[in-house]
């Protein structure tokens, strides 16, 4: 795992906690999912891939030196599957109060390529799916008196820009943030606390080579746009997401932060870089995504 570096926070600041993570099952979810577990909370992943989670798991424990960690399968887009996802991690842990909605899905493409079909596929993993796991735990979380509560929303700087060639991305993630500072208010009042946060490129191996597969990745360097001049650390991020979790940051609701070294601020629209590429630069790169799916 990438995560070799010292948790910010002090040795066991997230005792008491138990946190959710949806998308846990690789990538940033699993990062977090480890400087979590080195905190001392207890964490449970969800992904709809089985092996990768039971994979993730071993890791996690082996990494962590905690074995306070699970996993539930669950296609977040349905509904009776988060709720039985949640209903298996109670029976397993008695409780959780933390939620990290990270699961996600994004390709590039000129929105006029897109089908319906493409369009909902995204927006019903990033807003339903997000909606789905938020309403399913927060009526659990009223229902039975769990407080404080903490849920931290992975969005991206371009849900307040936007962001051509990827639209469906950019409404989906527009409306996570809409429903992170709603429900900061409204159910604040049962003492939760919903935040979110905006990383910029955080290199993933899955979501980088969908997103710039073949030497895409080389002519449009993320790192090029940002002013310090690198991409950011999995250790970074969730450090972030961990102050979040804790009670250390009991009096922050309803906020956006951002963690891409001031990328957006140089220039909005992380994908607007596109607009060069040609038409038969388009029709070879729908080619290669359509081979890495087979």
């Amino acid at each position: 795992m990438k995560n070799n570096v010292s948790p910010m926070l002090r040795d066991n600041s997230l005792t008491g906690k138990t946190v959710v993570i949806t998308g846990g099952g690789s990538g940033l979810g699993k990062a977090m999912a480890l400087t979590l577990l080195r905190l001392g909370a207890r964490v449970a992943i969800c992904s709809r891939n089985e092996e990768k989670l039971r994979n993730a798991v071993a890791e996690l424990r082996t990494h962590s030196g905690n074995d306070q960690v699970t996993y539930a399968t669950c296609d977040v887009r349905e509904q009776a599957q988060v709720d039985a996802a949640l209903e298996k991690i109670r029976n397993t842990f008695g409780s959780f109060n933390g939620l990290i909605n990270n699961a996600a899905g994004n390709f590039v493409s000129p929105t006029e390529r897109l089908s319906s079909r493409a369009f909902d596929v995204i927006i019903d993993i990033v807003l339903r799916g997000t909606k789905n796991m938020t309403l399913s735990a927060g009526k659990y979380w009223i229902a039975n008196n769990i407080r404080p509560v903490s849920v931290v929303n992975i969005v991206t700087t371009y849900a307040w820009t936007g962001s051509g060639y990827v639209v469906p991305s950019a409404a989906a993630k527009a409306g996570v943030l809409a429903l992170t500072r709603s429900l900061a208010v409204e159910w604040a009042k049962y003492d939760m606390r919903f935040n979110a946060v905006a990383p910029g490129p955080f290199p993933t191996k899955g979501a980088w080579e969908r997103l710039l597969p073949g030497d895409l990745a080389r002519k449009f360097d993320p790192a090029a746009r940002v002013p310090l001049r690198r991409t950011g650390r999995h250790e970074e991020l969730a450090d972030l997401v961990s102050y979040l979790i804790s009670d250390f940051s009991g009096y922050i609701n309803g906020e956006v932060i951002t963690i891409d070294g001031g990328e957006w601020l140089q220039g909005a629209g992380q994908f607007n870089g596109f607009e060069a590429v040609t038409p038969e630069q388009w029709d070879a790169l729908q080619q290669m995504i359509k081979s890495k799916k087979k």
